[in-house]
Order: C-alpha cells, then sequence, then structure tokens
C-alpha cells in the first residue's frame, strides 16, 4: 500500500483513500510478481540454469532483494531488524511458493507453445 500510495502522489498528485489502498496495493503486488515472473520466463529461455531448483532459488533471491532489500531501502517499510524471525520466516516461505508456481506455470506454457 505504502508503494501505491508513493506512486499515487509522486506520478498524479493525489492522495489514496484506504479503499483505493487496499486495491492499488494488491494491483502493484501483483504487477510486480507478474513482471517478475516474466523476466524469470525470459531469463529462462536464455540461461536454462536459472531454472535450476523448480524456481525455489529464483523465489529466495526475489525475497531477499525485494523484501529485504529493496523495500526498506526506498522507506517502504521498516528496516528487517525491526520484524520478528517468524515473519521473514513467513515472506520467504511465500515467496519460494512464488518462485514454484512460476517455474511450474512455465513449464504449462512451454507445453501449450
Amino acid at each position: 500500500m505504502r508503494t501505491a500510495s508513493a506512486i499515487s502522489e509522486g506520478l498524479f498528485d493525489h492522495k489514496l483513500t484506504q479503499r483505493e489502498k487496499k486495491i492499488a496495493g494488491t494491483a502493484v503486488h501483483y504487477a510486480l510478481g507478474t513482471g517478475v515472473g516474466g523476466l524469470y520466463g525470459a531469463a529462462a529461455e536464455v540461461t536454462p540454469k536459472v531454472t535450476t531448483g523448480a524456481g525455489l532459488p529464483f523465489g529466495a533471491i526475489f525475497w531477499l532483494v525485494v523484501d529485504e532489500g529493496a523495500v526498506p531501502v526506498l522507506g517502504l517499510s521498516k528496516g528487517p531488524t525491526q520484524y520478528p524471525l517468524s515473519t521473514h520466516v513467513y515472506a520467504l516461505a511465500s515467496h519460494f511458493v512464488y518462485g514454484l508456481t512460476t517455474e511450474l506455470v512455465r513449464r504449462a506454457v512451454l507445453k501449450i507453445l
């Protein structure tokens, strides 16, 4: 939601309502995931080693770079040390699922094509 708010205020000079924040926050989250998933698929075609580990390393790297790195550095969340270990473990597990799902979808799309 903070990213959506920053985009809305920075680009459109519009302060989001609470309802708009929920909608826009979800949209930004899924847009980022879809875009990065597409980049993963493209990278896999150029460098098949990207698919090693069935997408799990991809999910972990995405979590590390975005959740643990970029988001706090951009001031969109508190720093990693401000959250309990359980929060990091849950987020990492969620990104493992994302990485695996991305790889399974990539494989399914290739079978169709």
